[in-house]
């Protein structure tokens, strides 16, 4: 079980392929693990280095609360690795992590895959009557510390998506992002807190001068088509996906569609 110690936090990592590939870091989203990733990581890992890690209250990392920057252990987790660069793909708050680090040091990307992203500094976005409906039962789930069912409900809204049901998803992913989710129920009541950069995001995306992909499920609640939508107009030069079968894991509800689209974004730019 290979793990790196950095400051407040032990941080559980995986790697697949070879270290003389090029390097891909994937970061997870705020409603999984790094077992997100499962699927796709064997279409990746024969011409890649693949590395993935549990962020801080997530998986199989342990942390102390406090005060932390994420783009601190993503770093120090290349840092360990010996990779100077990586091709780094996030998702959700994942995807988040992922182009702040891009944007604080752009040095160590050298291309970004943005997937159903949040953008820090983001305006708050307006939900419709059904999001707000479920955002109003996380919210009770939370007063009364009823871990599981938030995590339930988390499921619901983003991975099944406020235009769907329960019955409208394939019952295998549905079951799997439920289990990745409840597993980390365990961490509820950890507040490790990141530190967000300054100045955020938002407003700073035509600063990005590499290649990069947005992605985003179409069955995702509005927050996250508002965030695909802006990247994808701001990041100058960015490529386009919509995955109509999908919400907001569609590297999970549909790894393989997903991973031929990243592995032609991927030879397109020789990354």
């Amino acid at each position: 079980m290979p793990t790196l110690d950095v400051a407040g936090a032990t941080l559980y990592y995986e790697t697949h392929g070879h270290v003389s590939a090029p390097a891909l870091l994937l970061i997870h989203a705020g409603v999984a693990s790094l077992r997100m990733w499962d699927a796709i990581v064997p279409s990746l890992e024969g011409d890649h280095h693949v590395i993935r890690f549990d962020t801080r209250g997530f998986g199989g990392t342990r942390t102390a609360d406090g005060p932390y920057s994420d783009r601190d252990d993503a770093r120090a987790l290349l840092d360990h690795l010996g990779v100077a660069e990586a091709t780094v793909v996030g998702n959700s708050r994942g995807g988040r992590i992922a182009l702040d680090l891009a944007l604080e040091t752009p040095e160590r990307v050298s291309g970004l895959v943005l997937v159903d992203a949040a953008i820090g500094g983001f305006p708050e976005v307006a939900l419709t009557d059904a999001e707000r409906e479920l955002a109003e039962r996380m919210d009770e789930a939370e007063d009364e510390r009823d871990w599981l069912r938030l995590a339930d409900l988390e499921v619901e809204f983003w991975c099944v998506g406020p235009g769907r049901s329960g019955d409208d998803v394939d019952p295998a992913f549905l079951r799997l992002a439920h289990e990745l989710n409840r597993a980390n129920a365990a961490h509820a009541t950890e507040q490790p807190s990141p530190v967000p950069l300054e100045p955020p995001a938002y407003g700073r995306l035509g600063e990005l001068d590499f290649p990069a992909l947005v992605t985003v499920g179409a069955f995702d609640a509005s927050p996250a088509l508002r965030w695909f939508e802006y990247a994808r107009d701001g990041i100058p030069g960015a490529e386009h996906e919509v995955f109509p079968g999908s919400a907001h894991l569609p590297s999970l509800e549909q790894p393989a569609e997903f991973s031929a689209r990243l592995r032609e974004w991927l030879g397109l730019h020789g990354l």
